[in-house]
């Protein structure tokens, strides 16, 4: 009993190979008994055992018209034994079927060929064998053929790039009970390029020849491609999972609970907006208070959602991840970041207003208890910030300026123009991924140095968004009662009119770039001797052609004149008054990305009137949306 168990277990696994398809080219036969004839014998006996070890082989006898260029590769899941069997056979085979100059056979398990000539074994020929027609259409082809080409793209990315034996192989779930699994194979004698090539093209006479089926193969003398509803390679693999499921039809219990926590979470957010509008009729501490409010009402329910203060529901999934700590230090300084006017006199004096007032030293001593860490809110690379109560009870946040914060002669120069240029293209690549490369379109809002952090290599990376927005798919601009951001980067439409959109982030960028190549802020450049913007400073510069003038020293020394003529250029037509003329921003990474002579910029117009701390009396009411 035991030897017929033995048995069967060696006939369950010597499986003897399938022929799949011979194919005899139309070229001249060859002579019988020739030199042809002799050195293709020689090939063919070569093959079996030389390909059994690493599952294959390619060899050349002869030379001139009776050279013979033989090969054979194994599926990259046989063992040795079968490797060779299947090679034996094959070596038979091609001699009896085939009695031309060029010939090639398939097997399920290997194939061999041989040719008169080595280029010829590189011509793509794909070729279905007849159990194709043996397979019965698929239910849901749609479906199917969505989840059969996730599958085989990313096997054959797999063997063209990551197998080393150019072999790859997976299996992935169409629905409850049934699972496809995919096979392709190149062979290794071309390059990953190539193989990449050979497993397209072999795919695209797949999906034409056995999408909606239940099975295919194509058969190529460089590539193999094979699918089927059961598993029938001899090895194993985790299970791709398709991005989106949309076979699986959803259970009734699922549906229900879906739609009831779907009409939960409207009656909370309609629930939660009637409050607020109430809420707001009473009192106008704005969201601070709104926001402790919130979380009395609605507990743990609504601790995710606290962050709706910000007035905009597209901010909600950038925000929900800040504690409340961070939130609530981050909503005071948020309520003191926007004061509602400050006015100049002609004497030069300056005249504060009610909301913003100037505090000297003393005052703000003793509202901080002389910078008591009790009052201390946290600290950052410039400072620490601390909590004061003033005499009228208002809450304030006050920065004090750490004395190592100024900037260091030593550290300065090691900020030079090939560092500077990488730090501008990665805000700019940072932008791009936010405004087109994103699932969702998102707006920054308040795109300046400050937020753009720094690692150890100086790669630029975009953060605290904290006022973005997100826009629809076909959404291109929106519209706000209240403006948030820094002055002095915000874009004229959005500060005077609330409109917003990309060329607002691309507003922020340009003045950054002038930054960055000047060595200067923008809101404080009107105190110096130049009595003016840093725009309208640096566009008169350009037009008078003295550009350079505006450069920080530190990288003129280091720079490429045309490199930062261009960037200069680049900042200037993102800071352009009418969004319309401001370049996209991937225009600006093609720009900033190219030689500076193979693309022509346009003349840049006069930039927008700079929107700072300082600005006319306002004697018109504000609201709060």
């Amino acid at each position: 009993m035991l030897l017929l168990i033995l048995r069967l277990f060696m006939l369950f696994n010597e499986v003897s190979p399938n022929l799949l398809f011979p194919f005899c080219s139309d070229n001249t036969n060859y002579t019988s008994n020739s030199t042809f004839e002799n050195n293709l014998e020689r090939v063919l006996e070569a093959l079996p055992s030389n390909t059994s070890d690493t599952g294959f082989y390619s060899t050349s006898i002869g030379d001139g018209a009776d050279q013979v260029y033989g090969r054979a590769l194994c599926r990259g899941d046989v063992n040795t034994s079968l490797c060779r069997s299947c090679i034996e056979n094959a070596s038979q085979d091609i001699m009896n079927l085939c009695k031309t100059e060029e010939s090639i056979v398939w097997y399920d398990l290997c194939q061999v060929q041989y040719s008169f000539q080595n280029s010829s074994l590189m011509v793509y020929t794909g070729k279905y064998p007849e159990s194709n027609k043996q397979e019965t259409n698929i239910s849901h082809p749609d479906h199917f053929n969505d989840v059969l080409t996730f599958l085989m793209n990313n096997i054959s990315t797999e063997a063209a790039s990551l197998s080393k034996i150019m072999f790859g192989f997976g299996e992935i779930k169409f629905n409850k009970k049934e699972t496809i699994y995919g096979l392709v194979q190149c062979s290794r004698d071309i390059s990953g390029s190539n193989c990449q090539t050979c497993l397209d093209s072999a795919l695209g006479d797949l999906k034409a020849c056995c999408y909606s089926r239940t099975g295919g193969t194509v058969l190529s003398r460089n590539c193999n491609v094979r699918f089927q509803m059961y598993h029938f390679y001899n090895a194993s693999n985790s299970p791709l999972i398709y991005p989106r499921s949309a076979g699986d039809k959803w259970s009734s219990g699922i549906l229900v609970a879906v739609i009831c926590a779907t009409a939960l979470v409207l009656a909370l957010l309609i629930g939660t907006s009637v409050v607020y509008c109430r809420w707001k009729k009473r009192t106008q501490k704005g969201m601070f208070c709104y926001s402790r409010c919130l979380l009395s009402l609605y507990g743990w329910i609504a601790e995710p959602f606290w962050v709706l203060p910000y007035y905009h529901l597209n901010d909600l999934f950038l925000a929900m991840p800040r504690s409340y700590e961070e939130i609530s230090q981050k909503a005071l300084l948020y309520e003191l970041a926007s004061p509602r006017g400050v006015t100049i006199t002609q004497e030069g004096e300056l005249v504060t207003s009610q909301e913003f007032p100037f505090l000297d030293l003393p005052t703000i001593r003793e509202a901080t208890d002389d910078f008591s860490d009790s009052n201390r809110l946290g600290q950052g690379g410039f400072g620490t910030v601390y909590k004061g109560v003033l005499a009228d009870g208002k809450e304030v946040a006050v920065k004090r300026l750490s004395r190592r914060s100024w900037q260091d002669p030593e550290k300065r120069p090691q900020l030079d123009w090939k560092t500077c240029s990488e730090i501008i293209s990665g805000i700019a690549r940072g932008l791009l991924y936010l405004h087109e490369d994103s699932r969702l379109k998102i707006i920054h809002r308040d795109l300046k140095p400050s937020n753009v952090l720094l690692d150890q290599d100086m790669v630029a990376k975009i953060s605290d968004f904290g006022m973005a927005r997100i826009f629809c798919e076909n959404q291109n601009s929106a519209n706000t009662k209240r403006v948030v951001g820094t002055y002095g980067y915000m874009a004229p439409e959005y500060a005077m009119e609330g409109l917003f959109s990309v060329k607002s982030d691309v507003f922020s960028f340009g003045v950054i770039i002038l930054e960055i190549l000047c060595g200067k802020k923008n809101s404080g450049f009107y105190l110096t001797e130049h009595a003016q913007t840093l725009l309208a400073y640096a566009w008169r510069l350009w037009k008078e052609g003295k550009e350079l003038e505006i450069v920080d020293p530190c990288l003129l020394e280091s720079c490429s004149t045309p490199e930062i003529n261009r960037c200069i250029h680049v900042g200037l037509l993102c800071v352009q008054e009418d969004p319309a003329d401001r370049p996209t921003i991937s225009d600006i990474v093609v720009v900033l990305g190219s030689d500076t002579h193979t693309i022509a910029l346009p003349e840049p117009r006069r930039p927008a009137s700079s929107v700072g701390r300082v600005v006319a009396v306002d004697q018109s009411s504000t609201r709060d949306p």
